[in-house]
């Protein structure tokens, strides 16, 4: 067996001490959300008392509510208008569409906060135009569909470009309707592609205080919000608990994303 090179031994610490680098603060939390004592400072045993407080706490559960509603639909909403975009851009892709391009990644590209202080100014003007879209879930779910498409059209115009384009054709050739060939060809293709933006949609809505923070209303606060609130007053178990629960809940749907995405890929 050849030895490893003095190079190759110091690439292989480098990535070891760049995932202790980047996983242990969590860990480091998540053990602490299980500390049997106030402190967050000193584990003093296993515990499960925090999570019993989380399940008492009225405004943590409505905090969790409205995360997950707000994930979901604008998810759903984003993988629908998503869809119809990469579809297009895939349609017109032998034109030019720089300026399409240009305005699919500037939701990307452009700071969270520059995105938040736009939407919240919007909305406010609108409200006090016509009395609609008062900051609440309403405002978030519109917000979070805005910065979630982009991601969504890129993911299914990748998975359109892949396509052989002849079999658009051959549907067209074997007299499917428009909506025969959306029904039992390009869904079905589309699939796998769908299933990993709305699972990439989901973690990034699951995960986003900043956009959330500036068109929130007083009663539709998400759990970073509220995480936010409470670690003003200072770190406690509690608060180690409910990031234990994001956590997870985000590196599930991002593990759930990843493997949409090699069936996708082995497609």
């Amino acid at each position: 067996m050849r030895k490893k090179s003095a190079f190759q031994r110091g690439l292989s610490a480098f990535w070891w001490l760049t995932l202790l680098f980047l996983y242990a603060p969590l860990v480091i939390v998540m053990l602490f959300s299980f500390n049997s004592s106030n402190s967050a400072a000193r584990f003093t045993g296993f515990s499960l008392r925090w999570y019993e407080r989380l399940l008492g706490n009225e405004l943590i559960i409505d905090a969790i509510g409205h995360t997950l509603l707000l994930a979901v639909v604008s998810s759903v909403i984003a993988v629908i208008l998503g869809t119809l975009i990469g579809y297009g851009m895939y349609r017109h892709r032998g034109r030019k569409l720089g300026w399409l391009i240009v305005l699919i990644y500037l939701p990307i590209v452009m700071p969270d906060i520059v995105f938040g202080i736009s939407n919240m100014a919007f909305f406010v003007e609108l409200n006090r135009l016509t009395g609609l879209l008062s900051p609440g879930l309403g405002t978030m779910i519109i917000a979070h569909v805005t910065f979630e498409i982009p991601f969504v059209a890129l993911i299914v115009y990748s998975r359109f470009v892949g396509l052989d384009a002849t079999l658009f054709d051959a549907a067209k050739d074997l007299y499917a309707s428009p909506l025969q060939r959306a029904v039992h060809f390009i869904i079905p293709t589309l699939k796998p592609a769908l299933l990993s933006a709305f699972f990439l949609s989901f973690t990034l809505s699951v995960d986003d205080f900043v956009i959330s923070f500036f068109t929130a209303g007083p009663e539709s606060a998400t759990l970073p919000i509220y995480i936010w609130g409470a670690i003003r007053r200072g770190i406690s178990p509690e608060i180690n608990a409910i990031a234990t629960l994001m956590i997870g809940a985000v590196a599930l749907a991002a593990v759930l994303s990843l493997l949409f995405n090699r069936e996708r890929r082995h497609l």
